[in-house]
């Protein structure tokens, strides 16, 4: 079971509210550290070990400067992201770039960086090499085809996947690349998401550590790390339990001394999440705007798809919590809804919260309630989107101290129609 308490309650979110109005994504900055501080005490036996917070979860460059401060680095893929790491100042190795299909530009801001690239193709390799070239220190990601399991449970099916390297193209690779000049070589793979098995990593780290001792014998290179990526899910339904990342952290350090025990191989140990480290530390704060009683109940919010879309896109759950009426018996059933003209904008369907009042035709939840939307830190506002003309939230932060701090300011129109700023179109550069 995992409590979905939340940091603040109803009085301290009002006050909130009157400086910054609903909707927005608002961040637990004590929870965000204590995180990325439970992770790296979990992987301290491994001497250089480093997290790489893999920014497309929240692309917030306050959010990512905690991090920065906390060890992490940045697990980027794409131009924009390695922008807002140089931005926080985040530069070589302590970028890690991680791409598909890469255009040429991104290869070349990458190598600018001094980032260590991860190649996701074979062919990849004579691409870099055309823009922006290779250097001493590359990755290459690894797809082992088949099934991949844990026990008995299918995690995913790799062959299917259109990310990494066969085997038979890792010593391939590896070749050219040595020929290239290159003197330190990592692996990477990522064959799950949102995984809550404590034995994800730990049959993970095995298959890699065990490639990568082949890699060595077979090719004559230095294996300088290995890459566990992302994966390591979170517990967005109260009665799932959450990862224990210590076990984790112990059960692939046993994995490691089986695999490079009586060998002269050391590799450093890195990992790429994003939603373990701030998926539950975010909420979308909403406030209810409508009362819809026909064949269901809706229950409407200021807030839709567009601030949250897993939900839409996923059929994912989130916990939700109407702020003061926690405690009330939760025995009526509503879908609660934004206002986008898609009938998949609910963000809970057939949920159970609070009843009607006795002898009273309102429910309980009433206009002007404030409802939370948990565990949207990492794959929340990040995947918004403008349909039906929607703009995207504000986001804050809930500071250690209990103050708060914007991060990042709402859109406004002018910002929706900035791309139509060649025409002659007076009204659409008007401020609303």
């Amino acid at each position: 079971m995992t409590d979905k308490k939340l940091p603040f309650n109803k009085a301290q979110m009002e006050k909130i509210i009157e400086k910054f109005p609903t909707p927005f994504h608002i961040y637990d900055e004590k929870d965000i550290r204590h995180r990325a501080r439970a992770l790296r005490q979990a992987f301290s036996w491994n001497e250089g070990y480093k997290e790489y917070y893999a920014v497309k979860a929240c692309p917030n460059p306050i959010i990512m400067s905690i991090l920065r401060d906390e060890g992490c680095g940045m697990d980027c893929s794409s131009y924009a992201e390695l922008m807002l790491c140089e931005a926080i100042g985040v530069v070589g190795d302590g970028i890690m770039f991680s791409s598909n299909d890469t255009p040429a530009e991104d290869f070349e801001y990458a190598r600018r960086l001094n980032a260590t690239i991860n190649l996701d193709d074979i062919t990849h390799i004579e691409f870099l090499k055309e823009h922006g070239g290779i250097p001493e220190t590359i990755s290459c990601r690894f797809n082992p085809g088949g099934e991949f399991r844990i026990g008995t449970a299918i995690m995913g099916n790799p062959a299917d996947a259109k990310y990494g390297f066969t085997r038979e193209q890792l010593t391939e690779g590896f070749k050219q690349l040595k020929a290239l000049g290159v003197k330190h070589f990592g692996l990477h793979s990522f064959l799950s998401s949102c995984n809550t098995d404590n034995m994800y990593y730990p049959t993970l780290a095995k298959l890699l550590f065990t490639v990568a001792k082949e890699l060595h014998e077979e090719v004559g290179v230095e294996i300088a790390f290995i890459n566990l990526s992302g994966g390591i899910g979170i517990p967005y339904k109260p009665e799932d339990t959450a990862t224990d990342i210590a076990f984790v952290g112990a059960k692939v350090h046993e994995v490691y001394d089986e695999v490079f025990g009586g060998t002269d191989m050391h590799p450093k140990i890195f990992t790429e999440l994003g939603r373990y480290m701030t998926g539950p530390a975010g909420y979308l704060v909403t406030t209810v705007i409508h009362h819809k009683d026909t064949h269901k109940h809706f229950i409407g919010t200021d807030a839709c798809a567009a601030n949250l879309l897993r939900p839409a896109m996923y059929g994912a759950y989130h916990h939700v919590t109407v702020l003061g009426k926690e405690n009330a018996p939760h025995d009526h059933v509503y879908d609660i809804t934004g206002s986008l003209c898609e009938s998949n904008d609910r963000f809970a369907i057939d949920r159970a919260l609070p009843e009607i009042n006795e002898g009273d035709i309102l429910p309980e939840i009433e206009k002007g309630d404030l409802v939370i939307i948990h565990d949207t830190g990492a794959h929340g506002f990040s995947m918004g989107y403008t349909y039906n003309g929607k703009l995207k939230s504000a986001e804050v932060l809930l500071k250690e101290d209990g103050s708060t701090q914007l991060i990042r300011r709402a859109e406004t129109n002018k910002d929706y129609f900035a791309t139509f700023d060649f025409l002659d179109m007076p009204r659409l550069k008007e401020e609303r």
